[in-house]
């Protein structure tokens, strides 16, 4: 066996490549920018422990391997077939004709979430929370909506500020009370249960406007129950309106 050993091999005239009558025997690595048939194509189907391109590699048929690394992109112009589990990041759109399983849920980093028409939850027994629901709720079943209530403590002297993102109002009036309010939505209805717990005189800030602009005037008797109703007709820095109505001397 003898060693052939040169920077070059070129054919007699120095300007190609040597032909291999019987072809060459390669027992490392070859390394080449393209490999080609006889006629000229692409080389199909073959066998080896690793091909390293720097360029492009097209292969036409069928890729067999162990373990297949790509460093850079790989472009797929038809379908890809994955028998076992497909881990990836950072897709830009996923286009799924079948069932998509997240087993470590979704995470929407983006504003939106669009899906068709209907989401289903199916036998979920969780809890859904939302800044906000949209919708009348006219096909919601199994909901249970109830009046958000506060209830104060009313003493001589002293205004109460009734909380409008409650629907109901509990005071405890004794002595001189004023009451007002903060917050409001338009269009929506309260009412204020009054209680004396002494002998109390209760009056009203000017955000309640009452019918031909007269002031019911409440019972003072101590034990005296009232109801004031009103429906927010407006609010924001113009002013706060509430168009209120009176029952007095529940008994």
């Amino acid at each position: 066996m003898s060693i052939i050993r040169a920077d070059s091999i070129k054919n007699r005239a120095g300007n190609g490549a040597p032909t291999a009558t019987n072809g060459f025997i390669v027992s490392g690595v070859c390394t080449a920018t393209e490999f080609k048939n006889a006629d000229g194509s692409s080389v199909g189907a073959a066998s080896t422990d690793n091909i390293n391109s720097s360029t492009n590699a097209v292969l036409s048929g069928i890729v067999t391997a162990g373990t297949l690394s790509v460093s850079g992109n790989a472009t797929v112009a038809g379908n890809l077939g994955v028998a076992g589990v497909l881990t990836y990041e950072d897709v830009t759109n996923v286009d799924s004709v079948g069932l998509i399983t997240a087993r470590a849920g979704i995470n929407l980093i983006g504003n939106d979430l669009n899906v068709g028409s209907n989401i289903k939850l199916g036998n979920a027994s969780g809890i859904v929370t939302a800044t906000s629901f949209s919708g009348s709720g006219a096909s919601l079943t199994g909901v249970s909506v109830g009046l958000a209530t506060e209830a104060s403590v009313a003493t001589n002297g002293t205004t109460v500020v009734l909380d409008l993102s409650k629907d109901d109002h509990k005071v405890l009036a004794s002595g001189v009370v004023t009451i007002d309010v903060t917050g409001g939505t338009e269009g929506d209805t309260h009412t204020i249960r009054i209680q004396n717990t002494g002998i109390a005189t209760v009056g009203f800030a000017t955000h309640f406007l009452f019918p031909s602009g007269a002031t019911p005037g409440l019972p003072v008797a101590s034990g005296s129950k009232s109801m004031i109703s009103f429906t927010v007709h407006k609010v924001g820095a113009a002013g706060t309106e509430l168009f209120t109505g009176a029952s007095v001397s529940f008994s």
